[in-house]
């Protein structure tokens, strides 16, 4: 199972690179649970536009108190969909500054990680101290969101505004 020539660096990089692997899935598991509520949400507020169209299509003098205030309540429903989408979008642009930001300070760290490893490779030390292969990555990978989705409209089967 251990190999004689594995090394404590090799440990540690093959650890970093699982635990880089979990962060971009877990991320990635958000993005998609993102894509699928805006998703149902623009179903949503299309059936209920939908029906919304039937009954303006009627002339006023024709409908009943039923029909308009029918209307009325799919107005405020289409209205408190949108608001929750709002708050979806605004939700996800936030999740992706947050990562951008750990991004930055990941790269950071690597990137001082790095430099201290070639300072002490240039004194001669007599502990050599390598750094492992996840340390030798210049930058953490970014996953590329489909969020991008979320801002206008979802591109699919709705057209909101």
């Amino acid at each position: 199972m251990a190999d004689s020539t594995t090394t404590m660096d090799d440990i540690e990089g093959e650890l970093f690179r699982i635990e880089r692997i979990r962060e971009i899935l877990v991320r990635r598991e958000s993005e998609l649970r993102y894509m699928m509520d805006d998703i149902q949400l623009c179903q949503e507020i299309s059936r209920l536009k939908t029906e919304l169209q039937k009954l303006l299509a009627l002339p006023e003098n024709q409908k009943s108190n039923e029909e308009k205030q029918r209307e009325e309540e799919l107005v405020q429903q289409i209205h408190k969909l949108v608001e929750t989408r709002d708050f979806l979008v605004d939700d996800a642009e936030f999740e992706r500054l947050r990562e951008r930001e750990e991004d930055k300070e990941m790269a950071e760290f690597l990137q001082s990680k790095l430099s201290k490893s070639c300072l002490q490779r240039a004194t001669p030390v007599p502990e050599k101290k390598m750094t492992s292969r996840g340390q030798q990555t210049s930058a953490p990978y970014v996953t590329k969101t489909g969020l991008a989705l979320l801002r206008g409209c979802c591109g699919f089967t709705c057209s909101i505004m």
